[in-house]
């Protein structure tokens, strides 16, 4: 155990457990780090690890710890690469890491893999300019220039970036000292070549190509992370992975929004059903500079400022390293904000909103999503410039933790009869407080961390620690399979003492459908806060502030099928957490989550029963012959329910997610209005196909605009609706009549439509049979439904190790016990 200060709460000395997976290289060391940030290495497991980092990561810590004759109690703090590397590899390490720092309660620093291949060449005997290139794949590299002595390897840039690796070896060549260069880095594994075509020579020694535990610890200790500047405060929810970009579906979006005639689809009628949308964000195309710039001289109208152009706005957005975004309502530019990267510093020039719509709260979301871009891009802080006199401004950007750090006396003109104002020079770090990006009770978006790290909890009472007691083992269950990061704790009763979700729609939903790279992403920003707030809740359930991972008895976790990259992420989180606090690790099938979610509403539900699961990924029914036992009668070959739904919500521009819209508005129209294909109804099997009704409606829409004829939308959701109604409600009763059982249920999103559930209802109870469908706040994903799964496997003794991976493709049935699961109880209103 590390030294103590006496009458200090900070060690003299650390220990430190560093982990990296940015690369092939599992990186894993420990180290003693003394307060001036000498570090001493006590035992390292580095070695190569493709895509297998998620499986060994856990047990090679637990080796270096053990081979430093120490223990995870004796972790005084935990060290991970956040990147730049392959983004998959990078969360794997990150996300392991929050849940090592959240199971310890120990601080979480994080430092840059392409430092810790600087040190690594260090370490080799390099000394002189290094470059590192490290592989981005794609055909590019995260370039780096490093001035290495005898001290140590010294950084010359201020963030990371990406470039292609052509331009990389040109830049490189084009530098006066370019044939004094020193290469490293494991782009070289694939770009050695065009290096040394460019007359480059002198390369490190492979072996030092990959970043090192030793050169992560040494690393973050050159850049004083352990000392505790702003950025660098352990609380682990402020942990990220370096990025450099946006994902490619948000690149693909600038390119297509930047065309002078976007691709639309111009509909009549659109504009009353999307009567009830309001306040869309997106981002700043070159076809809004002028809607822009009338607006910015509205504002601005009589004042000393001067207002930007429609010209100077083009120009802004025809250049790299940009993020400008604006606030519409019903096709009118209400709100826009938007700045430049400067360096590791995204500076924000302009945030403007229309006079009639301020106070509603749309500058924070503007600033939100420019400073979600800004991280993106590699930015590590967020600043601008503010009147000292505008207090409503000033007001918004402290309470997104922007803080003062300069000012320019009478930066800003006089107006008539007053003096000059000063300007206030506010910065804050990335990612802004929670604050930020809250997206209120209904839909709460993905936001860091709800309170200073660490968590001190209060005294408790002892009627608090006796109604703990009382509910015995306490599982908390972790849900990423998609784009909702959703934790609950569950008693052994079965009683659901937390439930919080948080969505990532508002990020989804201008794309018409879920990017799993923008998911992935999310989960990672979003797990650590997720995790606080649902200890708290269940604390406050038990009479106590919160709750801490001592008080759990085991952690489930969704572990598939779902999106790789989001499933990866609460995986990985559960493990860390529970080989910090001694928990055993339950795996959950994402989709018996989804049928046990049934139990809410009927209790006494007993196999055997037919099911019907229908979500965003699946359409399948199922065959419950027991618990554990699932026999798979027929899913779609294509599309599922749900996509079907957001595909046609989408050729409609009715928005994202598809469903509640059109159930909206197939609730006033006629279901006969317009006949579409009902494939696969009479097929004879249990297969589905939603593909040609796609395909059908989007031709039906194409056709009506060639015609120039209005579509009446109603109708067309109302048809639309029924055609998938009729053939899961016909091929249900096929299967119930088949297998004689007297119980059907359905699960998953879907099972919110109210048209599905009433349709259900309608065919099967009058032939005696009993359907169930979840209450409505258990349709969608949620932990709440994992933690029946998991409490049964509790109670069971049926655990996962640790090197458990995700499984996006695992079958029903996996990670399955016979056992009955323990009825639940949703006492949380949230």
């Amino acid at each position: 155990m590390s030294e103590k200060n006496p009458g200090a709460s900070i060690p003299v000395e650390k220990i430190v457990l560093a982990l990296d997976t940015s690369t092939d290289m599992l990186a894993c060391a420990v180290a003693r780090v003394a307060a001036e940030g000498r570090v001493t290495v006590l035992a390292a497991r580095d070695h190569l690890c493709r895509r297998q980092a998620n499986v060994e990561l856990v047990g090679t810590a637990r080796q270096a710890l053990a081979d430093a004759g120490l223990s995870m109690a004796d972790v005084d703090a935990v060290l991970t690469g956040r990147g730049p590397g392959s983004f998959t590899g990078v969360r794997i390490g990150v996300a392991t890491a929050k849940g090592l720092a959240c199971g310890l309660g120990r601080p979480l620093f994080g430092a840059s893999a392409l430092d810790a291949m600087a040190w690594a060449a260090h370490a080799a005997g390099v000394r002189g300019t290094l470059a590192v290139a490290g592989d981005a794949m794609r055909g590019e590299v995260y370039p780096g220039i490093y001035r290495l002595d005898d001290a140590g390897a010294h950084r010359t840039f201020a963030a990371e970036t990406v470039v292609k690796a052509d331009a990389c070896v040109a830049a490189w060549a084009e530098r006066a000292d370019a044939a004094e260069l020193t290469l490293t880095g494991n782009g070289l594994a694939k770009y050695r070549a065009r290096f040394e075509a460019a007359g480059f020579s002198h390369f490190s020694p492979e072996e030092a190509w990959y970043p090192t535990g030793e050169g992560l610890l040494r690393a973050a200790a050159e850049a004083g992370v352990f000392s505790g500047p702003a950025d660098q405060s352990g609380d682990p929810a402020l942990v990220l992975p370096i990025y450099t970009r946006l994902s490619d579906a948000e690149e693909a979006e600038r390119t297509r929004l930047g065309l002078k005639a976007p691709a639309t689809v111009e509909l009549t009628g659109v504009d009353d059903a999307l009567a009830g949308i309001h306040l869309q964000l997106r981002p700043m195309t070159v076809n809004d500079t002028s809607a822009v710039a009338a607006l910015e001289a509205a504002t601005y109208e009589g004042s000393a400022h001067t207002p930007w152009s429609e010209r100077l706005f083009y120009e802004e957005l025809t250049q790299p390293g940009r993020s400008w975004w604006v606030a519409h309502d019903q096709g009118q530019i209400i709100g826009f904000a938007g700045g430049v990267l400067a360096g590791a510093d995204f500076e924000v020039e302009e945030v403007v909103v229309d006079a009639a719509r301020r106070r509603e709260g749309i500058a924070r979301r503007l600033v939100a999503r420019v400073a979600y871009d800004a991280q993106m891009l590699g930015a590590h802080t967020l600043s601008l410039e503010v009147d000292a006199q505008n207090d409503p401004a000033r007001a918004l950007y402290v309470a997104l933790g922007l803080a003062e750090e300069g000012r320019r006396p009478g930066y800003y003109p006089a107006g008539a009869g007053e003096s000059a104002h000063d300007a206030l020079i506010l910065r804050a770090p990335l990612p802004l407080a929670a604050d930020a990006v809250g997206g209120g009770d209904d839909h709460p978006e993905p936001a860091p961390s709800i309170r200073p790290w660490p968590i001190e909890c209060a005294p408790r009472s002892a009627e608090a620690e006796a109604a703990i007691a009382a509910a015995g083992p306490l599982v908390l269950t972790i849900e990423s399979s998609c784009d909702e990061t959703a934790m609950a704790v569950t008693d052994s009763h079965g009683v659901v003492c937390a439930n919080v979700v948080a969505t990532q729609i508002d990020f989804h939903a201008r794309f018409g459908g879920v990017v799993p790279e923008i998911a992935s992403r999310k989960h990672t920003e979003a797990i650590v806060g997720v995790f606080e707030e649902t200890l708290a809740r269940a604390g406050e359930h038990f009479g106590v502030d919160t709750l801490t991972p001592a008080d759990l008895a085991a952690v489930g976790c969704t572990a598939g099928p779902g999106l790789v990259g989001a499933l990866v992420v609460g995986v990985a989180f559960a493990k860390g957490l529970c080989a910090a606090a001694d928990l055993p690790l339950i795996a959950v099938h994402h989709l018996e989550g989804h049928l046990m979610a049934n139990l809410f509403e009927t209790p006494d539900l007993e196999p055997p029963f037919v099911a019907s699961i229908v979500s965003g990924g699946n359409t399948m029914l199922v065959h419950v012959r027991a618990w554990g036992d699932y026999v798979l009668l027929g899913a779609t070959i294509d599309d599922a329910v749900g996509e079907a739904f957001d595909k046609v919500a989408k050729a409609l521009g009715l928005g994202y997610p598809g469903g509640p819209v059109i159930s909206k508005l197939s609730a006033q129209g006629n279901p006969k209005a317009i006949h579409f294909p009902r494939a696969m109804m009479h097929s004879g099997d249990y297969s589905f196909s939603l593909s040609g009704l796609k395909t059908a409606v989007i031709t039906y829409i194409e056709g009506e605009n060639r015609a120039g004829r209005a579509i009446n939308l109603p109708d067309l959701a109302a048809s639309f609706e029924a055609a998938v109604i009729d053939v899961q409600v016909a091929k249900a009763v096929t299967a119930v009549e088949e297998t004689g059982v007297s119980d059907f249920c359905v699960g998953g999103g879907v099972a919110a439509n109210p048209g599905l559930r009433a349709a259900y209802k309608a065919a099967l109870e009058k032939r005696g049979v009993r359907v169930t469908v979840p209450p409505m706040r258990a349709c969608g994903d949620n932990a709440a439904m994992i933690g029946i799964a998991a409490l049964r496997s509790f109670r069971a003794g049926s655990f996962s190790p640790l090197t458990l991976d995700a499984d996006p493709n695992a079958p029903l049935g996996a990670w399955s016990t016979p056992d009955a699961p323990v009825p639940p109880v949703w006492t949380v209103q949230k």
